[in-house]
């Protein structure tokens, strides 16, 4: 199925009644590697920034027009990209990863790249970008705050240098430090090299900065700006250990507590949580609970309180066609002892990528956005749950 609008409307209890319309944006996607958010030309709405596979484009709020960034900035495809307002000026800053080709593990020409792009005046325009170091096999970017006043940008790569099927020498996550001046060189930082095989990554607010938590291969690792440096934090390094993630978001519930959610391995079918039994956030204190094994190459997750419940729901795609035959993205609602409804947001027209969950319009509630691959294209899902 591929519509151009779709309305959901299910009523649970008195809680809420999710709604989503769909409006197709870009129907014109190259592959659609990665999503991200923020205001591009300053005006306070959020715009929509895409990797997608030989251009860097962003999408204006409102009318949704596509400007070019970067084009054809590496001989391989684009893969990621990372917007945050860092300098407090209501506009974001923006890195991005390129040279796609994860079967070169060795060769930085060939694998890998990570540049800044220095905004013009007129952001419509062309972006000049600034090169970084990087390692091959660039995959995943975010930025992070160190502190008070700092932002670092921390990338991951899929593979450590020279490995083989997940085998060999750790992944090098790399923090970037940005100077006054993003045309001369930037502090590197290494977080940590012991995994040997990362997907995704997210930042949570704590205390004066963020902890950065990595997924991959052997499962989930949590990191902290402690005296001037990026270390494991200090009530754990490991989250989960022996599990591999492809995807990872951190949530709340209803005592406002944290819970991870994940896709489950790398590209895998599985949706899962790993759920506080006392509190504490720790990988001897989780419970884990697999919520669907029906996805096939999961490769999008977001957790948000999308219908104001006072918890976080999931949402879910993935690319491929399951056994049932569908692609799709998917809502998960926490009910009472743990369990949790399923409703389809998109069944059919998003073999999906990415997706990001931002309020677009104001309204209060956040919306969904997805890129698909197959189905070559950008969508949101407008929240018009009561």
């Amino acid at each position: 199925m591929n519509y151009s609008l779709l309305y959901f409307a299910l009523f649970f209890g008195s809680t809420a009644e999710p709604a989503f319309e769909s409006q197709i944006i870009d129907d014109k996607v190259a592959i659609g590697y990665g999503l991200a958010i923020g205001d591009v030309d300053g005006d306070g709405k959020p715009d929509i920034l895409l990797a997608d596979k030989d251009q860097f484009v962003w999408y204006r709020n409102g009318d949704w027009k596509r400007f070019v960034m970067v084009d054809n900035l590496t001989e391989s495809d684009n893969v990621c990209i990372a917007a945050r307002d860092i300098n407090g000026d209501g506009k974001v800053e923006v890195a991005v990863g390129a040279q796609w080709n994860p079967g070169e593990t060795s060769d930085m020409a060939k694998s890998g790249s990570v540049h800044y792009l220095i905004r013009p005046e007129d952001p419509t325009q062309l972006w000049t970008p600034v090169a970084l170091p990087h390692e091959p096999t660039v995959h995943r970017m975010r930025w992070a705050k160190a502190g008070k006043d700092s932002y670092h940008l921390i990338m991951a790569p899929l593979h450590g240098r020279g490995n083989k099927g997940g085998e060999g020498v750790g992944v090098r996550i790399i923090a970037y430090e940005m100077p006054k001046d993003p045309t001369t060189p930037w502090k590197v930082q290494v977080v940590d090299e012991s995994m040997h095989m990362t997907h995704n990554l997210d930042v949570i607010p704590e205390g004066d900065g963020e902890t950065v938590y990595i997924g991959g291969k052997e499962g989930v690792k949590a990191f902290s700006y402690i005296q001037g440096k990026w270390a494991p934090h200090p009530k754990g390094e490991w989250i989960v250990d022996g599990h591999g993630f492809g995807e990872l978001r951190i949530g709340k519930d209803n005592s406002g507590n944290r819970f991870l959610a994940g896709i489950e391995p790398i590209h895998g079918n599985l949706l899962t949580t790993y759920r506080s039994t006392n509190g504490n956030f720790t990988a001897a204190d989780l419970k884990r609970d697999v919520l669907s094994e029906t996805l096939n190459q999961g490769h999008g997750l977001a957790t948000a309180d999308l219908l104001g419940i006072g918890q976080d729901q999931l949402v879910v795609g993935w690319r491929e066609p399951n056994d049932s035959g569908d692609i799709g993205v998917q809502l998960f609602i926490p009910k009472a002892n743990n369990n949790w409804e399923k409703i389809w947001i998109d069944q059919g027209g998003m073999a999906c990528e990415d997706l990001q969950v931002a309020d677009l319009n104001g309204d209060g509630k956040p919306d969904i956005i997805a890129a698909g691959r197959s189905t070559n294209n950008l969508k949101i899902y407008w929240n018009k749950s009561k």
